[in-house]
């Protein structure tokens, strides 16, 4: 049975970095963005990494998948394929875990493949879909068009699998409106969850040689802030859940030693919650038609930093916008992550 989209799976990520990816595209270097070298562990280093994570788990009964992340995982041989799903299987046999989950390329997808997964317990396969612009596509030298990640979609939404799509934004070639095209034509695989995520200019890779020929400028980090707002705002609107925003953080990516350029901040999900919020509190405030000089927020506690923003950003925001003297938060241990009130009247968050 697949997890409840109301609730967060907990994962075992297992990284194959660059494994089963027939060339590399040009915004990549999973070694760096996973802190592992190139390879596909051995039995007991799939053992080690398995019983380190399931460690970390404070509930036992809680939904947990292991994962494999990092490559191509249905680009690689059949062999290795089967060897790395059995593997996994034998914890979902002894109810450690309760299924399995792998990123692949959407071009890896046929019924050939689908029908060797049919004998594991797979719950949950995501696509890298990057782009459903084929010039943009080309661009990255990713080796699938958009028609691909169509065709994937729809033999996956045949299967009991829950189907996942990974979006990139400001790649080579691509604007504003061909990424919201992108949002919008993504949609339409129907897609269980996203996750979206700013190019980077990574070390090492040939996008990092275009920067230093000024062929390539990457997004600042407030446009790609504002551009996952818009996507997020359009995912969530058609019920799909956006489970991650931004690269998982690593000690290379945060003290510069692997990232040339690029929008990277360690809280990229953060701040595009907090410009979400901004948003509806604007509107919010605007449909109230306030003219006072105090304003109350009531909200669940959890939604407080999301809220203030980074550094109170949002309410020293909203305080110059609206001449306001005082903002009261207030926090209400009963109301919704989605939902708020200004001045006891609901501000709904999209």
């Amino acid at each position: 049975m697949t997890p409840s989209l109301a609730h967060k799976p907990f994962i075992v990520p297992v990284f194959i970095p660059h494994a089963g990816c027939p060339h590399r595209c040009i915004f990549c270097d999973q070694t760096r963005t996973t802190s592992q070298a190139e390879r596909v562990p051995t039995a007991d280093e799939l053992d080690e990494t398995i019983r380190r994570f399931l460690s970390y788990r404070n509930d036992p009964g809680r939904y947990t998948e292991i994962s494999y992340y990092g490559g191509n995982f249905l680009g690689l041989t059949e062999d290795r394929i089967m060897a790395l799903l059995a593997h996994a299987a034998q914890y979902v046999a002894r109810g450690e875990v309760n299924g399995i989950r792998f990123s692949t390329r959407p071009d890896t997808i046929d019924q050939r493949r689908l029908h060797l997964l049919e004998r594991f317990p797979v719950t949950t396969v995501e696509l890298g879909v990057q782009s459903m612009n084929n010039k943009v596509l080309a661009t990255v030298l990713r080796g699938h068009t958009a028609q691909d990640a169509r065709h994937a979609a729809a033999l996956l939404k045949k299967t009991p699998y829950r189907l996942g799509a990974q979006m990139m934004l400001g790649l080579p070639g691509d604007s504003v409106q061909s990424a919201l095209a992108t949002g919008a034509a993504i949609r339409g695989l129907a897609p269980d969850f996203v996750r979206i995520y700013p190019t980077l200019v990574l070390k090492g890779s040939v996008l990092a040689r275009w920067h230093g020929q000024d062929r390539y400028t990457p997004l600042r980090l407030e446009e790609a802030v504002d551009l996952a707002k818009t996507l997020y705002a359009l995912f969530m609107r058609s019920d799909i859940r956006v489970v991650r925003m931004g690269l998982q953080a690593t000690d290379g990516l945060d003290l510069g030693e692997d990232l040339v350029d690029g929008p990277y901040h360690p809280a990229f999900g953060e701040l595009v919650h907090s410009a979400q919020w901004l948003s509806a509190l604007r509107k919010g405030i605007d449909a109230l038609h306030f003219r006072g000089s105090e304003l109350e927020i009531r909200l669940n506690p959890r939604l407080v930093s999301r809220v203030k923003g980074q550094r109170n950003k949002n309410m020293q925001t909203l305080t110059r916008e609206y001449t306001l003297s005082k903002i009261h938060l207030i926090t209400d241990q009963d109301l919704s992550m989605d939902q708020i009130l200004l001045n006891g009247q609901p501000c709904p968050f999209l």
